[in-house]
């Protein structure tokens, strides 16, 4: 038989990033945002599960923001429902339009550069992307090199306590997933977006089942991230060669079924 392990923060200080128990180094929280040097606005989202063709973003006619929907389909039929996921982001300020859009979507999570023009008088440049630290209607007269963004590494994202993914709409809004078989086997899901499917490791250790993935760093990402973690105990604690577990990997999530020893 398989025992699920059930996630328990790792130290006194909790998890190391609270949008993912897996994630043990490099930028944490669900979305990064990073004004670029020249005012454009560089954006970074994971949609776990969901593939190239799922995801749809389009910019509102009054060119002040950006909505995106993306689908992840059930992939396995152990899987408790397909995922649906929503959002939004775009300008605050009133001089200014979104110009320009470019997205790219890969192993589970979807990249945005979005430019902009002004749009009005009130003045030459404007630094008001939604998503920032300080959200007031805010310009200024001169050149700005990164005035807003979010911090990928601010202490605030490690804590005790798990978020849910807070842009799901339809199924399971957590990293972590699994399912007693009536052969005494065990199914899981976990997600590690950024991960490409050939960079996901399964390895079997007395009797622990583990999971590391390597994400590495994507056009402006801050840095790559690393993920590990254990996901169940075989019951005789023996240790059996990873390949024995069947491995489903594609769009930043890894799944696994188990066999009973």
């Amino acid at each position: 038989m398989v025992v699920p392990f059930t996630v328990a923060p790792p130290s006194s200080d909790g998890f190391y990033a609270i949008n993912n128990p897996f994630l043990v180094s490099g930028p944490k929280g669900f979305t990064e945002f990073k004004m670029l040097e020249n005012e454009d606005m560089f954006i970074r989202i994971d949609f776990p599960g969901v593939p190239q063709d799922g995801i749809k973003v389009s910019i509102d006619p009054t060119k002040k923001a950006v909505s995106i929907t993306a689908d992840a389909p059930k992939e396995h039929k152990h899987d408790s429902s397909p995922r649906n996921y929503g959002s939004a982001t775009g300008l605050v300020c009133k001089c200014c339009e979104i110009s320009g859009l470019v997205s790219h979507m890969s192993d589970g999570v979807l990249r945005l550069h979005l430019s902009k023009t002004h749009a009005s008088s009130q003045s030459p440049s404007c630094i008001s992307f939604l998503g920032g630290s300080e959200r007031e209607d805010r310009c200024s007269t001169g050149p700005h090199k990164f005035p807003h963004g979010t911090d990928p590494h601010d202490p605030a994202l490690t804590g005790p306590l798990l978020e849910s993914h807070p842009c799901v709409n339809i199924g399971s809004d957590m990293a972590y997933e699994w399912k007693m078989l009536p052969n005494g086997g065990l199914y899981v899901r976990v997600d590690m977006p950024g991960v490409p499917k050939d960079r996901f490791t399964v390895s079997v250790v007395n009797g622990r089942v583990s999971v590391t993935g390597d994400a590495p760093a994507v056009s402006h990402d801050s840095g790559g991230r690393f993920y590990s973690g254990e996901v169940a105990m075989l019951e005789s604690h023996v240790s059996i060669p990873g390949r024995k577990i069947k491995t489903i990997a594609k769009n930043g999530v890894i799944r696994l079924i188990i066999p009973p020893v």
